[in-house]
Order: C-alpha cells, then sequence, then structure tokens
C-alpha cells in the first residue's frame, strides 16, 4: 500500500480519507458483516449506477482489497469499470453522501445518478 497525497492507494480503488472514515463508522454498526461491497449494475437514464451494499459473504470470483480496518469485495463484471476510480464522502449543505471520481466514465445523465462507460 502507498500513500499519495494522503490518499490511501488500493489495487484498483482510491479511497479519500472521509470515505474511509464514513465506511468504518458504518461497519461499527453492523457486527456480521465483512465490508463493502462496491459494484456497478444497469440503471438510470446513462446506462449503469454506482451500488454500495454490505458484504455479508465473498463469491467465487470476487476480488477483495484489504483496507486494513475493512474489506472492499468487487464483483468480477464490475472490476473493469471500477478500476482506477477514487471513492469520496462529500458534504454540501443539507446533502451528504459518496461520490465517485471514475476515470473510465464516458458520460453522465443531468442527474448525476447514472452514469456511461
Amino acid at each position: 500500500m502507498e500513500r499519495r497525497e494522503s490518499r490511501l492507494r488500493y489495487t484498483m480503488i482510491t479511497l479519500a480519507p472521509s470515505a474511509r472514515e464514513h465506511i468504518i463508522r458504518m461497519l461499527e454498526k453492523k457486527s456480521s458483516v465483512l465490508g463493502i461491497r462496491v459494484g456497478v449494475k444497469g440503471a438510470g437514464c446513462s446506462g449503469f449506477a454506482y451500488v454500495l451494499e454490505y458484504a455479508y459473504c465473498v463469491e467465487k470470483y470476487d476480488t477483495v482489497v484489504d483496507c486494513q480496518q475493512f474489506i472492499l469485495v468487487i464483483d468480477e463484471k464490475s472490476k473493469s469499470f471500477l478500476n482506477g476510480m477514487e471513492m469520496q464522502y462529500t458534504r454540501r449543505g443539507l446533502n451528504e453522501g459518496f461520490e465517485f471520481v471514475n476515470p473510465n466514465v464516458k458520460n453522465s445523465c443531468g442527474c448525476g445518478e447514472s452514469v456511461y462507460f
């Protein structure tokens, strides 16, 4: 694991400190969870949407990224879409949530809920 500009770089995804801290807080509330499952699914007006779920198990072809205090689980189909992505957790006014900075995205919809690769 190498450090770059206070960001933690893992195999395929970079976590900003804000995202890492928020994930740790989320997992403290769940005792039987292994980590967070990150992926994409077909949805929205541009084609794909990011999906974050609690990971209760690891499937045969999943990629597991060790983040020291938790793991990220990435399914086989999502790996190529997520490679090189940075996850951030942002707060703007009353809104807060994960933000995905992904160099693989070619376009996104006007509402920002879906992306096209």
